[in-house]
């Protein structure tokens, strides 16, 4: 059973074969070229289609096995290391008297 094309392909069919068309095409030769061009555009479509379903395959499957896995593969944040909290004590303690200072003065 064959399916009907969109319109949309129909009239992207029409324009590129009219953009197309030589000096003394007839109607009928156009319409075949019309024809074939939109056969063109299914062809393609249905192409896309399979590689977007494939596509969509494939990250279900990725998300599965990870999901299978568990939270094994979680990225775990870096602890701050105990040498780095004394600076980060000292600039703030040097932020809060330089705005004391400029606020007072």
């Amino acid at each position: 059973m064959k399916q009907p094309s969109s319109t949309a392909s129909q009239e992207a069919a029409e324009k590129i074969t009219r953009a197309t068309q030589r000096p003394g095409q007839t109607k009928a030769q156009s319409k075949l070229i019309a024809q074939g061009i939109e056969k063109g555009i299914a062809e393609y479509k249905k192409q896309q289609k399979a590689k977007a379903r494939e596509k969509d395959r494939q990250r279900k499957q990725v998300l599965k096995a990870k999901a299978s896995q568990g939270n094994d593969d979680v990225v775990e944040e870096a602890p701050i290391s105990r040498s780095s909290a004394p600076l980060a004590w000292g600039l703030l303690a040097c932020s809060w008297l330089g705005f004391a200072l400029v606020y007072f003065l």
